[in-house]
């Protein structure tokens, strides 16, 4: 797999980027290897985008998992034509949070990207992010703010209310982001326990199935103490179709999040430390 960055056809301004080969160790030990890289794409009636979102996959990405949001145009028949191989996951519940839980469910590589469906994420993008996690990030967060960041797509409104949502949370959580709704993320697979996602089984709507999961998985990684690296992404504007987003109801939301997520951390700091000095104890005996 190379993970090479194609020429820029969006007008977005995004240099190409070279080719993304660190070596890790493997789990035995034995000599050393790439790690491998899982796409979850969730999509609900984005057939016009797909075949734009796919010409600017990298090449030799290990995984796609494509997640069907009970989709009524062609957007599977599209998806399967353009990614034969890729593992298809319909939901279980509805909204994009539960999306991306199932497609982590379905995933196996080391590295997990999340990206949109409706072309407003460029893949082509992904060895940055690839390359912030070998470096030493647990969590490579895109940011519209930093580097070579940028949007064609954002309003004032949203500009403003993402800024102050970012200014609760790093108040509240002592975290440094830049771009908190931003939904262009990467991970290593082996962190998808510390966001507790509700188990996607479970068929009455649960906290975290909607918008507000890139709050979550943010703010869960980084209460848990990991390494975040924020990296310069440019959003480019939906290319076909309505955007489901609303800056108020969607900010609001984000700003329940906030709320839950605090009682959520001062709820289980208890636990932690416990855990911690159980973990002492057992050195030092």
């Amino acid at each position: 797999m190379d993970l090479s960055t194609p020429t820029p056809t969006d007008g977005s301004g995004i240099s190409a980027g070279p080719a993304v080969q660190p070596p890790v160790a493997d789990d035995t030990g034995r000599g050393r290897r790439r790690p491998t890289v899982s796409v979850i794409i969730p999509a609900m009636n984005e057939a016009k985008n797909l075949p734009f979102v796919a010409s600017r996959m990298p090449a030799g990405i290990d995984q796609i998992v494509f997640v069907d949001g009970n989709s009524t145009d062609d957007t599977v028949a599209v998806a399967r034509e353009l990614w034969p191989d890729a593992v298809f996951v319909t939901q279980t519940r509805s909204g994009k949070g539960n999306a991306l839980a199932c497609g982590f469910a379905a995933a196996t590589e080391d590295i997990i990207v999340m990206i949109d469906a409706d072309g407003s994420t460029d893949p082509a993008e992904i060895p940055y992010f690839v390359e912030a996690l070998v470096g030493g990030a647990d969590l490579a967060k895109g940011s519209r703010f930093v580097g070579r960041g940028g949007s064609s797509d954002i309003t004032g409104l949203r500009n403003v209310g993402n800024k102050g949502l970012n200014g609760l949370v790093n108040l509240i959580f002592r975290t440094k982001f830049s771009d908190l709704c931003y939904g262009y993320n990467a991970f290593w697979r082996k962190h998808v326990p510390l966001i507790e996602l509700p188990p996607t089984e479970y068929q009455r709507a649960q906290w975290g199935d909607g918008f507000e999961i890139e709050t979550v998985i943010n703010v869960r990684l980084a209460t848990a103490g990991l390494v975040i690296e924020e990296v310069g992404s440019f959003e480019g504007p939906r290319i076909h179709g309505r955007s489901n987003l609303n800056a108020y109801s969607d900010g609001m939301r984000v700003l329940r999040t906030i709320g839950q997520e605090w009682t959520h951390w001062r709820a289980t700091k208890h636990i932690r430390r416990e855990s911690a000095r159980a973990d002492v104890r057992e050195l030092t005996q």
